[in-house]
């Protein structure tokens, strides 16, 4: 066993462990030899790190909730009524929408006035408003909410793929709207609740 031992030393080595007649070297050639066996697996993992990350980032932009391609002209600002309808269990806010300068901003809170969501909507994208916790949900319902309040005239160059048939707008695969009047409508999500939009009177606060 130990001439074994000895040999597989020697091999490590190779021709740079003869030819320096030095230990150094030869800790060298040994250490080259074992990180050549790690790396193809070092890499492997690294690849499929890099594909994981990748095939979430695809599916986040899948997921993601369909924004116009300009923001409509709404009066604002705007005081909504919303219902949370799932099953027999039913939640009430009230949502503010508010133009701030380049910006969209939403601001929802229940009947007590306690904040559920705050976001602001600018050059096409969400940003957080205030130090609220991420609210994947009130985005997406900000996002429908938008759609369904886009004016007729402007729908079709903001949503190509909208298809609208009297008091019924529907976005393929995202939302169906049924309107009762002009800001008074209800909200279906394929996979999501539904929602009851009616409008509040007065002035935003």
């Amino acid at each position: 066993m130990f001439g074994a031992i000895q040999t597989s030393r020697r091999t490590c080595g190779s021709e740079l462990a003869r030819d320096s007649g030095g230990s150094a070297t030869f800790n060298v050639g040994c250490a080259d030899a074992i990180a050549s066996k790690l790396a193809p697996t070092g890499f492997a993992v690294l690849v499929r790190l890099v594909l994981v990350a990748f095939t979430l980032l695809l599916s986040a932009c899948a997921s993601r909730a369909p924004l116009p391609e300009q923001l409509p002209n709404l009066t604002l600002p705007m005081q909504l009524h919303i219902q949370r309808l799932v099953a027999d269990e039913r939640q009430d806010w009230v949502l503010v929408i508010q133009q701030e300068g380049p910006a969209l901003r939403w601001s929802m809170m229940d009947l007590l006035g306690i904040p559920q969501a705050r976001q602001k909507l600018q050059d096409g994208e969400w940003h957080a408003d205030g130090l609220l916790p991420p609210n994947p949900e009130a985005r997406e319902l900000f996002a429908a909410l938008l759609f369904a309040l886009t004016p007729n005239a402007e729908l079709q160059a903001n949503y190509p793929s909208a298809r609208q048939h009297g008091a019924q707008r529907v976005l393929p695969e995202h939302w169906d709207v049924r309107y009762y009047a002009p800001d008074s409508f209800k909200l279906s999500l394929p996979k999501g609740p539904k929602y009851q939009v009616t409008p509040l009177n007065g002035d935003a606060p």
